[in-house]
């Protein structure tokens, strides 16, 4: 019988699959135990009940690997354990083929985010295959990646498991009580509507599955997310699996299969997620009364991909298909689920959009529950904040992005893999131009952004590999042209918020770690921290007035600058208004980027008139803009923001005047591989699950003022730390630079991971920050960075490689003029 409802909780759940039992639990362990779980019809009724139940430790995502890690403890022990619930595990253990090169450089790379992991995986060549899976025609396999701790476990078993653990620690869980609508009162507290009554909470949890969506809708949040149905089907007993004594490994083909193949019991399974056609439903609204529901098999779409799951595995060929599982699950616009704060609301958070529910679930699960207790989960959760998207997913563009994630589920992961559905959303006022000009775009946060730009016989377009392409040499040139000339780029992406008013200064000074600017035009390079003390994000902030803050950031985190102001905003008499795309900026680099600007603006551009760090506002074609001198590069340079209505005629005197100078465009590939010269972190280093002192960035944080996190960064410094990011450098082998992720030694020994990786064309290097253990990351420290299979030595440098001093870009009107 189900539990009654009661009239308060601190927390409440709306719904009952894998998703929100896990949440319940790792709520209940975290020491939150008064949450109330509500499920419209049974638990696991959803896309729960029908998935294949499988869990991989081949990723090449550290975040990912860590809840996978989590989970297969969780599943071949810990749990049943735990709660005496069975959730019938088959350690198996899976292969990942791969039939090309490239597919072999994805699992080498793979193979070294999974050392860093700890996990048990090698990589073997068709006679080991052959050997555990004899079944498996392997013509045309050069070889997979083995991880033999994988396995499969009952769905509907794992989510009665959790739901039973959190039960015991208190929690309750409500069926056949549908959610009906979700307001907020003027308090900030949530009220809940049933079909059994109202309950009122401080947080409120969206897991509603496939019905995540239109759940949003009732308070106008904007959770993209899309029901794609995918088929798996179960065959008659195979005879020859009758005498086996062991299961066989479950087999990944991405190539052939598309998909994946095992052993049900003594039948096979084959799941398929083809890559052409898929098929949408509900995608205005899932219906209420759905429920273990399942869709008629579509054999026309999916044949293809069967009939080479059957030549691949001979053994089913022949046999009849004894069940079709044909069912809907969430995916979002680029794969990834939706864990975190929903914008623009307080104590609202999302527990959804998980098309791998089983593989990823209880981790993710684990970690929002640390994010609502004490403000911060221990993974960076980057590529599953809900914040991720804005106000320009539309319904159309979320059915259209669902659909090409459904087609790239069993493609290679390419390093900068470029999603080309549904764009351009937000192309800025040079998008037309630059296009024309070469550039090959990538999109943040909806904007179009030039990665780099083609010139001569190289074709605009992506290239895709692990290893360098032509592109490498481009980028390179563009890096040079900076160094040695001058470079424009536009960074029109960059998240910009204003902040005026008469309590501007004292509302801002205490949500950052640095000293606000005091001079007018001054400028701060700084951090906001959570109640935690990890870093929410890093900002520039220019003080435009002596009640005007003019703040800057990455385009990614646009709605959590914006959320992060307006919860700490109070009765503050501020006005926080969003300009990102009211205005364009750009951004001039290089030792003739003063003579270039000086030919465009009466301004005058020497140390004495313009210092370094700071801003005025300066006229360039008759346009009034924003001058920052400031430099990503770590040139001479400035940023010029402006208007949107004003940036092509800024962009085009600028260029009319440099291109005797030997002005070029860039893009965001040169950008990255000079702030790596630069040793400048970057969003990869200054993440969620890192203090300022871990992140190793306290030259930009001021001890004797109060800013949010400030006893926490303090503890951090005073503890023994249990990583720091240090800056290395490594030879290149001319193929393969790196990706960030690869696993770092010390004698012998792993002792953390990279997170950002970029080949440095002024230095001839390749450079990587890396998480270290303290020990290993001391200046001149010799470490080897495993680059697909081979170790590589590295070394931990004291500095930048390039301009250690910084003297370039402090470099003087006159000293310019002499060389």
């Amino acid at each position: 019988m189900a539990a009654a409802l009661p009239g308060q909780a601190r927390v409440v759940i709306v719904g009952g699959g894998i998703m929100g039992c896990g949440l319940a639990y790792h709520l209940a362990h975290e020491g939150w135990t008064d949450t109330v779980l509500l499920e419209k019809a049974e638990l696991t009724s959803g896309s729960t009940w029908h998935a294949a139940g499988q869990i991989t430790q081949s990723t090449s995502s550290f975040g990912i690997g860590k809840c996978v890690g989590y989970n297969i403890d969780l599943y071949s022990g810990a749990l049943e354990k735990e709660t005496g619930q069975s959730v019938t595990w088959h350690g198996c253990g899976s292969f990942r083929l791969a039939y090309t090169e490239d597919e072999m450089d994805w699992l080498r790379h793979t193979l070294s985010v999974t050392r860093t992991l700890g996990f048990n995986a090698e990589l073997v060549g068709p006679d080991r295959i052959a050997e555990l899976h004899p079944f498996y025609n392997l013509e045309g396999v050069l070889g997979a990646l083995h991880t033999p701790d994988d396995g499969h476990a009952d769905p509907t078993g794992i989510a009665q498991a959790l739901a039973t653990g959190a039960r015991q620690l208190g929690a309750k869980i409500v069926r056949r009580c549908r959610a009906t609508d979700i307001r907020q009162e003027p308090n900030g507290e949530w009220v809940v509507e049933t079909e059994l009554g109202v309950i009122r909470c401080e947080h409120v949890v969206n897991a509603g599955g496939t019905y995540a969506r239109q759940i949003g809708e009732w308070n106008g949040l904007i959770l993209p997310m899309t029901s794609m149905t995918h088929h798996y089907f179960v065959t008659d007993t195979v005879p020859e699996f009758q005498a086996l004594e062991t299961e066989l490994p479950v087999v990944r083909d991405d190539r052939l299969v598309s998909g994946y193949i095992r052993m049900e019991q003594k039948s096979g399974l084959i799941g398929i997620y083809e890559k052409e056609n898929p098929n949408t439903v509900w995608e205005d609204h899932c219906p209420w009364e759905a429920e273990n529901e399942l869709f008629d098999a579509d054999y026309d779409r999916v044949m293809p991909w069967l009939e080479n799951a059957f030549d691949r595995m001979p053994v089913l060929a022949e046999l009849g298909i004894k069940r079709v599982v044909h069912g809907a699950i969430s995916h979002p616009p680029d794969g990834n689920p939706m864990i975190g704060p929903a914008p623009g609301v307080r104590n609202y958070w999302c527990c959804c959009g998980t098309q791998i529910g089983i593989g990823w679930g209880p981790g993710l699960t684990r970690e929002l529950a640390r994010w609502m207790v004490h403000g911060a989960a221990d993974i960076s959760m980057r590529e599953f904040d809900p914040r991720r998207f804005g106000p320009y997913a539309s319904k159309d563009w979320q059915v259209e992005k669902a659909k090409e994630d459904y087609c790239l589920r069993h493609e290679i992961p390419f390093p900068h893999f470029n999603r080309l559905a549904g764009r351009p959303i937000k192309p800025s006022p040079l998008f037309e131009r630059l296009k024309g000009k070469g550039a090959v775009y990538e999109e943040v946060f909806g904007h179009e952004r030039p990665r780099w730009f083609a010139k001569g016989d190289v074709e605009q377009r992506d290239y895709y590999s692990f290893r360098r392409t032509v592109v490498h040499d481009v980028v390179g040139a563009e890096v040079r042209a900076v160094r040695e000339r001058a470079g424009i780029m536009d960074i029109s992406a960059f998240t910009k918020v204003e902040v005026t008013g008469p309590d501007a200064e004292a509302f801002l000074e205490p949500l950052v770690a640095n000293r606000l600017p005091r001079k007018l035009g001054g400028i701060a390079l700084t951090h906001m921290l959570n109640r935690r003390g990890r870093i929410e994000l890093e900002a520039t902030v220019v003080r435009l007035g002596e009640d005007r803050f003019y703040l800057v950031c990455a385009a990614f985190f646009e709605q959590r600058l914006m959320d992060h102001l307006q919860t700490h905003a109070g009765d503050s008499a501020v006005t926080i208004k969003c300009l990102s795309e009211d205005w364009s900026a750009l951004t001039i680099n290089g030792p003739r980027s003063r003579d270039i600007l000086a030919a465009c603006t009466p301004s005058r551009l020497d140390n004495a008139h313009f210092r370094w760090m700071s801003a005025q506002q300066i006229e360039i074609a008759g346009q009034q803009v924003w001058a920052m001198r400031l430099s990503y590069a770590g040139e001479l340079g400035w940023e010029l923001h402006m208007p949107r209505g004003s940036a092509l005629a800024v962009y085009d005197a600028l260029w009319a005047a440099g291109e005797a100078c030997g002005l070029a465009d860039y893009g965001s590939f040169a950008m990255n591989a000079m702030r790596m010269e630069k040793a400048f972190k970057g969003a990869g280093e200054l993440t969620n699950e890192v203090t300022l002192p871990e992140a190793d960035v306290m030259r930009f944080v001021k001890l004797d003022k109060e800013f949010l996190g400030k006893a926490e960064t303090q503890a951090s410094s005073a503890g023994d730390l249990p990583w720091i990011c240090a800056y290395l450098s490594f030879d290149s082998d001319g193929e393969v630079d790196g990706h960030g992720g690869e696993a770092v030694l010390h004698d012998g020994k792993v002792v953390g991971s990279t997170s950002s990786v970029a080949y440095g064309h002024s230095v001839g290097k390749v450079l990587s920050f890396a998480y270290l253990k303290p020990d290993a990351a001391a200046p001149g420290t010799k470490l080897e960075v495993v680059v697909h299979g081979e170790a590589r030595p590295a070394v931990v440098l004291d500095g930048p490689a390039y301009d250690p001093e910084s003297l370039r870009p402090r470099t003087d009107a006159v000293e310019a003029a002499a060389e």
